[in-house]
């Protein structure tokens, strides 16, 4: 071992985020070939957010800690101890209505290529998809097919990930207009929120989250609202 970093593939490979998007779409069930998109359109997009991250105090924080989001999560009893209304009151009624487990993306994106990344760099990655469900509580998007296509526009902003817009675009023309309208909608209100990356996603959970929202400048997706109503 000489203690080199191992190196970051930036490589753009828009043939495989095709046949992963065509795969994704026969079966949409099918979640690997989301991540399998993601790595294939990055390009330096991943190494420009993480740069970003440990710039601001709760990524410093995160890193010094060498902090993991993912217990924090898994611990059911304490997120069913926090306040009523609370952020993690609001993801432990979510992942029990719909049956999920914070260990599930783990084990989906698990099953990709494998990737050698540096340390913090991969301590980020695993933090960004370990809060995804927590960014559908932020957002107020479901987990119905708009409603994750509207979480996928409304984070792009954020990450400005060539694969997360492929998938977006490409379901334009399978979805009404009214959902269009919503996609779009998402899409302004990624841009006016506060940059979710860069969050204290622990520092969130005991908190209001109609407070958080406000302080996060996320607004109501009434469009998107209106459809699943």
């Amino acid at each position: 071992m000489d203690g080199t970093a191992p190196a970051i593939d930036t490589r753009l490979r828009p043939l495989l985020a095709l046949r992963a998007l065509r795969a994704l779409f026969r079966n949409p069930q099918d979640t690997r070939q989301i991540f399998i998109i993601f790595r294939a359109l990055r390009g330096r997009s991943g190494i420009r957010v993480f740069a970003r991250f440990a710039a601001t105090a709760a990524g410093q924080a995160v890193l010094a800690e060498k902090r993991d989001l993912l217990p924090r999560l898994e611990d059911r009893a304490a997120l069913a101890a926090l306040p009523d209304g609370s952020v993690g009151r609001a993801y432990l009624a979510f992942m029990e209505e719909e049956q999920l487990s914070a260990q599930g993306l783990v084990m989906i994106s698990s099953q990709a290529e494998p990737e050698i990344l540096p340390p913090e760099m991969e301590r980020f990655r695993n933090r960004m998809r370990d809060a995804h469900d927590l960014t559908h509580i932020l957002t107020g998007y479901g987990r119905d097919p708009l409603g994750e296509l509207c979480l996928l526009a409304f984070m792009n902003r954020h990450s400005r990930q060539l694969g997360q817009l492929l998938i977006v675009l490409s379901s334009l023309k399978r979805v009404p207009r009214a959902g269009r309208a919503a996609i779009w909608q998402a899409w302004r209100q990624g841009k006016a929120a506060r940059w979710f990356p860069g969050l204290d996603f622990e520092a969130l959970l005991p908190r209001p989250l109609d407070e958080v929202r406000r302080e996060l400048n996320v607004m109501p997706p009434s469009r998107y609202r209106a459809i699943v109503a």
